[in-house]
């Protein structure tokens, strides 16, 4: 009887203490507890991710990607009524600022440069294709630094002079070409476009056909590369991981490798055609030559120097195509446009002598027309992503590391604010002052009134020459031609859709449209054609 009531008081203390050590247990889990949540409090109430800038609400996993399938400027456009100048959203994941205002892309590409000059991973496109050679989408580092200064050094201001006697060869056979196979102007401007810039980088003589070989297999790389690049053609730019795959079960990995070994051949190529003419005493000036001469000075290997004269023509031909046919739309949508800078080539050059750049500066409505059809529609909308390497602060917004950042370069050329109400008009007087003369340029545009070139260490190396193309080009074309808009039978004018657009990736070129051509004078045509006959001559 004792040991019952002995184990019987035991069994009651030792259940006393399991209770007592509970109680001290919920009691320390509950300070715990407390603990945890008041310091995931702080962190949550003190994260910089709290302070993003504003942005639409996006889908679970999926975050905003949905909003980017297509016409993206647009669609940014709209953003910036409801959230401001930078906006915020993501895509699986991936954080993105969208930059709606000239000061605030300034701000960030070109004053911050040293944090927003890098580029988005690009695994097919740009690690694959191009080995990372390809500089419009090399990641910043040293190998692009390289590259850049090449580049640079081979187009600058100080150099592109170097390039306009064949600028003005290639805008008179354009002009030739559309006084005699007028119905074919589109056909012409792609042959001029290409032609130039295969002269510009390889000093190759001006072709006849735009499906010169030389140029479609060109043009096909550009074709692959801007299909590759596009969001969502490859999962591996999703899963990173799948870059591993072995190219025998990976049929896309295996095609990018068997297409970079092709158009790497292919650079090099060409990139020696030009060695070679150097090394029997040619000095012809051209990009290549000049990579060639100063490729000791700037450390880069012959298939880094084949790549980077490979994208200038890549980057080249298909946007100078693309502006001059937005140009062509301008002109028999905005007739007026066209006759007064025809009254400026009669009044400084005449009918007797084709203009050319001993021109320039005494034609500065035909400079405005340069600056305004690039304003008014930029061929890249959105331009090329940039991507930020640390983390920083704007205006009291976070914008994490890795953020993409896209300056709407669209609506930064049609900004109301900064060209006016009519901001979505073609009008070259908005460059000039009252007295027809250049105005000074609109802060952060580097002196040319838009920001269709880019922004920071990203700024397209080759505006120069770009330039200088589009002066002589449309000089000509303006002394030589009527450019107006077709009638029918009834006298009915075709109509004209200014906002309508195909977009293939690469450049937004306006809707098909028809175009009447004609000599503006009798004598135009034999002055153009005695113009070609000394080009041919010389």
């Amino acid at each position: 009887m004792a040991f019952e009531v002995l184990d019987s008081f035991s069994a009651v203390r030792f259940t006393q203490s399991i209770w007592d050590l509970l109680q001290r247990n919920v009691t320390l889990v509950t300070v715990a507890t407390v603990i945890c949540s008041l310091v995931s409090l702080g962190r949550y109430v003190n994260s910089p991710w709290r302070r993003l800038p504003p942005g639409p609400r996006g889908l679970p996993f999926l975050g905003n990607a949905l909003d980017l399938s297509q016409h993206q400027w647009l669609k940014f456009t709209e953003w910036r009524k409801d959230y401001g100048e930078i906006v915020y959203v993501s895509a699986l994941g991936q954080p993105i600022i969208v930059l709606n205002s000239k000061k605030v892309a300034a701000d960030l590409l070109d004053r911050r440069a040293a944090i927003y000059s890098d580029r988005p991973r690009n695994i097919v496109a740009s690690e694959i294709m191009t080995n990372g050679l390809l500089i419009v989408f090399s990641r910043h580092g040293d190998i692009w630094r390289r590259m850049r200064k090449a580049a640079h050094e081979a187009l600058n201001k100080g150099i592109s002079p170097n390039y306009m006697e064949s600028q003005l060869t290639e805008g008179i056979l354009l002009t030739q070409a559309m006084i005699n196979q007028p119905r074919q102007w589109p056909h012409h401007i792609k042959r001029a476009a290409a032609s130039f810039i295969m002269g510009v980088v390889y000093d190759k003589p001006p072709i006849k056909d735009a499906e010169d070989p030389a140029v479609t297999k060109i043009n096909d790389f550009v074709s692959r590369l801007t299909r590759s690049a596009l969001p969502g053609a490859h999962y591996v730019e999703f899963m990173p991981w799948l870059r591993h795959a072995p190219a025998w079960a990976a049929k896309w990995k295996r095609r990018a490798i068997e297409w970079n070994k092709m158009d790497s051949k292919m650079f090099v190529g060409l990139f020696n055609e030009v060695r070679d003419k150097l090394d029997k005493g040619d000095e012809r000036f051209s990009l290549t030559a000049s990579l060639i001469k100063d490729s000791g000075r700037n450390n880069l290997s012959v298939s880094e120097n084949a790549w980077l004269a490979g994208t200038m023509y890549a980057g080249g031909a298909e946007t100078t195509a693309g502006v001059l046919t937005w140009f062509m739309l301008a002109m028999i949508a905005y007739p007026d446009t066209q006759r007064r800078a025809q009254a400026e080539l009669d009044a400084i050059v005449g009918r007797t002598r084709i203009p050319t750049f001993a021109d320039w500066d005494h034609l500065p409505y035909i400079g405005a027309m340069i600056k305004e059809i690039l304003r008014w529609h930029p061929v890249d909308p959105i331009g090329l992503p940039h991507q930020s390497i640390e983390d920083d602060w704007y205006n009291g917004y976070f914008i994490p590391k890795g953020s993409i950042c896209i300056a709407n370069v669209w609506h930064l050329n049609r900004d109301p604010d900064i060209y006016g109400p009519d901001a979505h008009h073609f009008n070259p007087s908005r460059h000039l002052d009252e007295k027809g003369a250049p105005i000074p340029g609109i802060p952060d545009t580097k002196e040319e009134n838009h920001v269709t070139y880019g922004f920071g260490r990203r700024l397209c190396v080759g505006r120069h020459v770009a330039n200088q193309s589009l002066f002589i080009d449309i000089a000509l074309m303006l002394w030589a031609l009527n450019i107006e808009n077709p009638v029918d039978a009834n006298g009915k004018p075709a109509p004209i859709d200014v906002d309508g657009f195909i977009d293939d990736g690469l450049v937004m070129r306006p809707a098909p449209f028809e175009v009447k051509l004609s000599p503006r004078f009798p004598e135009a045509p034999m002055i153009i054609d005695h113009e070609k006959e000394l080009k041919e001559w010389r």
